[in-house]
């Protein structure tokens, strides 16, 4: 557009917004030095004569500037809403929904369960009946803990470090189990013992070989309690406390040899609900506190795993949950 020079006066007051009125038809166009925004609309040109005009003046460019300079400053200091939906939901929404979709809700269902596996309850650190001890400071003897919680406690005998799968379901569940070892069938795999203690298992002693100590001379039920005591000293840096004697079976002498080794309480065992005939299984129901011994050593079954799981799923159906041995006693 061709610049004609106009009345100062003019151009002065287009530069301060002002309105000013459309030319007379016949008139040229007044034109200044400067890019001019009109601010008078088509419509509102139309109207000049009546007086309406745009109320609207155009922002300054250092308007816009302090805008932008404000909305970014906003975006800074936290003003905008967050797009993350942690942020959103709030830190303890977050926690609820981190722990619905944790490893341990999701593993239970591999390892065939239908809900996770309660927590026990705190237990009560008060001591133990009295009933069940061979005498005056002579250990505890119980296959149950005297207990009103709805827990029970599983126990294995050795075998089950070796068993792959079981070491990864104790680990992944954090099942609280206890594990009695005799050195004679452990031999050299105390590698699968320390395996299995990293997973959380207790590890307990059941003496040197797998013969019955009721019976025997006081020496001689000493060295085997006392001898596989500190065979998982050496190996595991452990101090065992229980003692589960080969059979079950025991007399006084085996309570003081006992107590001369440390130990605080004899541990036998409840039948395996879930199993068939026999010693090892009844089918009984269970009690608050049972202590159940999950399989013998050397039954057949296709696999620990396998039969962990199918007591955990009738323990649950009781209303029940395990607790760790070695927290009651």
């Amino acid at each position: 557009m061709r610049l004609v020079r106009q009345d100062d006066k003019k151009c002065a007051e287009r530069r301060k917004g002002r309105v000013v009125r459309a030319p007379r038809a016949g008139t040229a166009p007044v034109a200044c030095a400067f890019p001019v925004v009109p601010a008078v609309t088509a419509r509102a040109a139309g109207r000049a004569d009546a007086g309406v005009h745009d109320r609207r003046p155009p922002r300054a460019p250092w308007a816009r500037a302090l805008l932008a300079a404000a909305l970014a400053v906003a975006l800074v200091s936290g003003c905008a809403q967050s797009v993350d939906p942690i942020e959103r939901l709030g830190k303890k929404a977050a926690q609820e929904m981190h722990a619905s979709h944790g490893p341990r809700d999701r593993t239970y269902r591999r390892w065939g369960l239908p809900a996770p596996l309660a927590p026990a309850p705190r237990p009560d650190r008060s001591p133990a009946s009295a009933a069940g001890r061979g005498g005056r400071d002579l250990p505890l003897v119980l296959d149950r803990v005297p207990t009103r919680d709805k827990v029970v406690f599983l126990t294995y005998d050795e075998g089950a470090e070796r068993d792959p799968r079981f070491v990864d379901m104790v680990r992944e569940l954090r099942l609280p189990v206890s594990v009695f070892l005799t050195a004679g069938a452990v031999g050299r795999g105390y590698e699968h013992v320390a395996r299995l203690r990293a997973a959380g298992a207790g590890i307990q002693n059941r003496t040197l070989g797998h013969a019955g100590l009721r019976g025997r001379p006081y020496d001689e039920q000493r060295a085997e309690i006392c001898g596989q005591r500190d065979r998982i000293g050496r190996r595991l840096g452990l101090h065992p406390r229980l003692l589960r004697p080969p059979y079950g079976t025991y007399d006084r002498t085996t309570l003081r040899a006992a107590a001369d080794c440390g130990v605080t309480a004899l541990v036998l065992w409840r039948p395996n609900p879930d199993g068939g005939p026999g010693p090892y299984g009844s089918g009984t129901a269970l009690r608050p506190g049972d202590i159940v011994l999950a399989h013998e050593a050397g039954r057949s079954r296709t696999s620990l795993a396998a039969e962990t799981a199918r007591l955990l799923r009738r323990v649950q159906a009781r209303g029940f949950t395990v607790g760790r041995l070695e927290d009651y006693l």
